[in-house]
């Protein structure tokens, strides 16, 4: 019988999540964002846990993304509406996890997997990181304005548009830098202690101002999202572009966009 595709254990006080995928880079499938969220309501419900740990599975990937071959079934608006639906469903239901979350970085932190580290409270990352969301010459599809509004919120909006025009992949030092990691371990080996030492420190502190914290916070963002944005989300993954991009990345082979 093959393991789960994430994994979930507690002890005493910490809950430790791994996404565990390994062979595909702990690339999601759609599966995965079910089961991620059911976890979330798992935390929320057992007052012996104080802190979320999430991490992937091997060296080489935090989450590289969505598995993309999940996108050959979207054939329809109400699909694309829905599946970014799910995708703001189980963010929110990360971000608004009553404790705090620790997202571990390593290696690939992409798309879907830059959008889940970007929803925890705190990021630590290893040397190897690389953080993006590089779908302008990858997929050509678009995020909702509840990922748009976080990332900005994180990075600014400058750099929020740096990042997704460019299409490129910030590593350690500058994500250290613009305070997206709150701390690069000096080694590969470091980061699973570090991030075990920073959710033994998070325990000793009073919950109630942890979650008030959260919270106020968590409104802000909320405030922040625009409503009535599905017709872009349409666009996008409607869009000849879109199988295009989908076509080419499993094929390995370089897109040729049309802006159709």
């Amino acid at each position: 019988m093959s393991e789960p595709e994430i994994l979930f254990e507690t002890k005493d006080g910490i809950a430790r999540l791994v996404f565990n995928r390994p062979a595909a880079r702990n690339a999601m499938t759609f599966a995965m964002y079910e089961r991620l969220e059911e976890l979330c309501g798992k935390v929320n419900e057992d007052v012996s846990i104080k802190v979320l740990l999430l991490r992937g599975a091997g060296d080489k990937a935090f989450v590289s993304g969505t598995d993309i071959a999940q996108f050959r079934s979207m054939t329809t608006p109400a699909q694309a509406i829905a599946y970014e639906a799910k995708m703001d469903r189980v963010l929110d239901a990360l971000e608004d996890v009553r404790v705090p979350t620790i997202a571990v970085l390593q290696g690939a932190c992409t798309g879907g997997g830059a959008a889940i580290a970007a929803a925890c409270d705190l990021r630590i990352g290893a040397p190897s990181v690389k953080f993006g969301f590089p779908i302008a010459r990858t997929l050509g599809n678009t995020l909702s304005q509840r990922n748009y509004a976080r990332l900005a919120a994180l990075i600014g909006v400058a750099r929020t548009k740096d990042i997704l025009f460019l299409a490129r992949l910030m590593e350690a030092d500058e994500l250290r830098a613009i305070g997206l990691l709150s701390e690069v371990t000096a080694s590969e080996e470091d980061l699973h202690p570090r991030a075990d030492a920073l959710a033994e420190r998070l325990l000793e502190h009073a919950p109630i101002t942890l979650r008030n914290t959260k919270h106020a916070l968590n409104q802000v963002l909320r405030h922040w999202t625009p409503e009535g944005t599905e017709a872009q989300v349409v666009e996008a993954y409607m869009s000849d572009d879109f199988r295009e991009g989908i076509e080419s990345f499993l094929a390995k082979r370089k897109p040729q966009w049309k802006g159709k």
